[in-house]
């Protein structure tokens, strides 16, 4: 019995900016998902490795389930919501400060036909006052027959060990399928266009919102210096915008690009040349065209 093996898929759902980046990147032990506090930052299935002696967590961090408002949203909700029916375990997560919300319930309602195991993860509790948890948790148990409602707070690791336990015991049997090293299946061309997408969300702030893709053009070896050049556009809706990005005599891109930099080095663990340039696609996201080729495909769903 002691040589038994556990490996399983474990979905994070919940709404936008509950903080399911911020508890991927804290398990697997470095960033591989973008954090920002705008909503909807995540836009594709990230796939986060953990790997312990006697078991694998493959966790899935989805897109926040919201109400869409244009294509790009079509998608992201159709990613999160099709995660439901492939994995052994679902975690709710939801913010401890905010409470129960309207999109609390669309969640839920969509839930209710899942067959697997529903945890609801009370993420945040760093944020709220211990007395208010359970008022919180009793509404939630009056609403979904969760299998067991967890508080943690992703951002300082409070309960996530006790999380990780209580997960471990749902998963089945089975083998380890990723290298014990590996921490994602994702592409590092992908990784790398999220970093710089991070940024530019966390410098701009309200004045560009989510109309912003990167696309990695080239990743190769400088034959100068030992450094690793990488070039990639920033994609964004309009001319204003785009001048936002660029910022006085390029100001705003030189501190994308010098943020994004540090990130990228950490992740390939060499150094790197990053060039930057911004063009304009009107409404690419409502382009199905454009959300195609900026890997955003809703024939995959």
């Amino acid at each position: 019995m002691d040589n038994i093996h556990k490996s399983g898929f474990i979905t994070i759902i919940g709404r936008p900016n509950v903080g399911k980046s911020t508890f991927l990147n804290h398990v697997v032990g470095q960033k591989i998902a973008i954090m920002s506090d705008k909503p909807q930052t995540t836009r594709n299935k990230i796939q986060g490795v953990l790997t312990e002696e006697d078991v694998q967590f493959i966790f899935l961090d989805t897109p926040g389930i919201h109400k869409p408002k244009h294509k790009l949203g079509d998608f992201m909700v159709k990613v999160a919501e099709h995660t439901l029916n492939e994995v052994d375990v679902v975690m709710f997560m939801i913010n401890a400060a905010e409470g129960y919300g309207r999109g609390d319930q669309f969640i839920l309602d969509r839930l209710q036909n899942v067959k697997k195991p529903v945890f609801l993860i009370i993420n945040k509790i760093d944020q709220v006052h211990p007395d208010k948890l359970l008022p919180l948790i009793n509404q939630y148990k009056d609403k979904y027959d969760f299998e067991e409602i967890i508080p943690i707070s992703a951002l300082e690791g409070n309960n996530v060990p006790h999380l990780l336990q209580v997960l471990k015991k749902q998963l089945p049997e089975g083998p380890q399928y990723y290298p014990e090293d590996q921490v994602t299946d994702h592409p590092e061309r992908f990784i790398i266009g999220e970093l710089i997408r991070e940024k530019a969300l966390q410098l701009t702030r309200e004045e560009v919102p989510h109309s912003i893709a990167v696309v990695i053009e080239n990743i190769k070896q400088k034959e100068t210096t030992e450094k690793l050049l990488v070039q990639a556009t920033i994609i964004v809706e309009r001319k204003s915008q785009k001048g936002i990005i660029i910022g006085k005599q390029g100001s705003m891109l030189k501190d994308i690009g010098m943020k994004a930099r540090k990130d990228i080095e950490g992740l390939l663990g060499t150094r790197v040349f990053l060039e930057l340039w911004v063009k304009v696609q009107k409404d690419w996201r409502n382009k199905q065209h454009q959300l195609n080729e900026y890997g955003f495909r809703s024939d995959e769903y």
